[in-house]
């Protein structure tokens, strides 16, 4: 894990590999917990934004004979003071089927939220799934994730190690710009430099 300080001395920026992130999804110890990492993680949504979600916003739309999911979101971050702009953020099937699962465990009616809690309250569910995580494998680092690194994952993993197209990377993650985008570019993980260089010897 890759951590980086800022100008707050309680707030750092962490890299979380793909085996990282997956630490703290075994990490949680409920459903409703496990859905807060991988609506961050592999959703890409805000901290603020996870209890907005209700069973009507995840959508099915048929694309070329195969069917696919997106996930409403309505209110995503402010950046004009008009108010959060609603976005269609790509929902993996997993992830979806992860949440209808859930909706009919819980008996969760369609106008009410998945996770029905504060966005404060999000944000202390990530911070003590990390500390748990630090307990379990010993590694302090971990102590340091916050909910917003979650989304920092999802970024990177997008740009970074799966290479996408950053236009579609800021429509389906809510980034107005390009500049917004900029500071998810970090390294490259280990695993992708290797993979670069073993591709560059076989061409």
């Amino acid at each position: 894990m890759r951590v980086e300080r800022t100008d707050h001395p309680q707030f750092h920026k962490c890299w979380l590999t793909t085996d990282e992130y997956e630490q703290l999804r075994r990490t949680t110890d409920s459903y409703r917990d496990e859905l807060v990492v991988r609506l961050g993680g592999e959703v890409g949504l805000r901290s603020f934004e996870v209890p907005q979600i209700t069973p009507e916003h995840p959508r099915r739309e048929v694309i070329e004979d195969d069917s696919y999911h997106f996930l409403r979101v309505p209110e995503g971050k402010d950046t004009t003071g008009n108010g959060g702009k609603p976005r269609d953020a790509y929902l993996p099937r997993s992830v979806e089927r992860d949440l209808h699962r859930y909706q009919r465990a819980e008996e969760i009616a369609q106008d009410n939220p998945f996770i029905d809690v504060s966005p404060r309250h999000v944000q202390r569910i990530v911070k003590n799934i990390a500390e748990r995580t630090a307990d379990r494998t010993g590694d302090s680092d971990f102590r340091k994730v916050s909910s917003h690194d979650l989304r920092r994952y999802f970024a990177h993993t997008c740009l970074v190690e799966k290479r996408m197209n950053p236009r579609v990377v800021m429509e389906i993650g809510g980034w107005e710009d390009y500049a917004a985008l900029e500071p998810y570019l970090n390294k490259p993980s280990p695993s992708t430099i290797v993979s670069e260089f073993e591709t560059a010897e076989l061409a």
